[in-house]
């Protein structure tokens, strides 16, 4: 795992060797690694992961696929399909991956408390675009217009998980 860790961002690589060699993007998929109860990081890297995904990623509707200061972010979902396509995983909001960074947060802080604010604004959206459920996808950028799907039940599991998780 020592292999991913890019020490001059703090945070893992998202890819490496590929076409262009190593990719620094600031990605969501690393907090599974840290979410993990083996320990896939030493301490310090699981925080600095934890740390800058709540900078970069996380949003009152779940977190970015790509953060906001990375070549390629797309702040808003829109246009035409393949313009949609795009931007699915260049920034687009997903409420499901709220379960793997709390889970993060959980593993390095262990404060149910702070985790749960992380989720609170989530519970808050189940009254509002397709009341009793959660969208797809949302907007990188504020104020995160919901898109795609009404509801997707894998939002709603994960929060659902999520609140178990945090005690609520």
């Amino acid at each position: 795992m020592q292999r991913y860790w890019n020490a001059a961002r703090g945070y893992c690589f998202d890819v490496l060797d590929g076409p262009d060699g190593n990719d620094p993007s600031l990605r969501p998929n690393q907090l599974f690694a840290v979410s993990l109860h083996a320990g896939a990081l030493a301490p310090e890297q699981a925080r600095a992961v934890v740390d800058a995904c709540s900078r970069e990623l996380v949003t009152s509707y779940g977190l970015r696929t790509l953060g906001p200061r990375e070549p390629g972010y797309c702040a808003s979902y829109g246009g035409p399909p393949a313009e949609r396509d795009g931007a699915y995983h260049q920034g687009t909001v997903w409420p499901w991956l709220i379960g793997a960074f709390v889970g993060a947060h959980l593993q390095v802080y262990g404060d149910r408390a702070a985790a749960r604010t992380f989720v609170e604004p989530l519970v808050d959206a189940l009254a509002g675009y397709g009341i009793g459920t959660l969208g797809e996808i949302f907007d990188g950028d504020p104020p995160h217009a919901p898109r795609g799907a009404i509801a997707q039940a894998w939002s709603v599991a994960e929060l659902i998980r999520t609140l178990d998780a945090v005690g609520l």
